[in-house]
């Protein structure tokens, strides 16, 4: 199961951040955007069977506590009806992810009686 989270500006503004464009269009086109435009970060989860999001979080910013209350409120209620199934769960290495609480929970809740090993 493959996890991610992304960041989409109603303004129309696109992240190129990692992106590569081909196209026939002139690369070099210049776009003017508005600076600080509103953003929606939205989380979704990708299985070999299922496809569970999206999922919008309500703040701004995706932080641990956010990151945190959304696995325990939203995805986990979802995975357990689907427990059944072995997968693996898979996530980068973004802050939210890693922090101490997350990392904690989920240990618990897949590897219980493992260590949390901090790097």
């Amino acid at each position: 199961m493959f996890t991610d989270e992304a960041t989409f500006h109603p303004s129309g503004k696109v992240n190129r951040h990692k992106v590569r464009i081909w196209g026939t269009e002139n690369p070099r086109e210049i776009e003017e955007h508005v600076r600080d435009s509103p953003t929606q970060n939205v989380f979704c989860a990708v299985s070999s069977v299922e496809v569970y999001g999206p999922f919008f979080f309500a703040e701004p910013t995706v932080n641990g506590i956010s990151y945190l209350d959304m696995l325990e409120n939203y995805l986990m209620p979802q995975l357990q009806q689907d427990m059944q199934r072995d997968f693996i769960f898979q996530q980068d290495g973004a802050p939210p992810h890693i922090q101490r609480e997350v990392t904690s929970c989920l240990t618990a809740r897949w590897l219980p009686g493992l260590d949390v090993v901090e790097r």
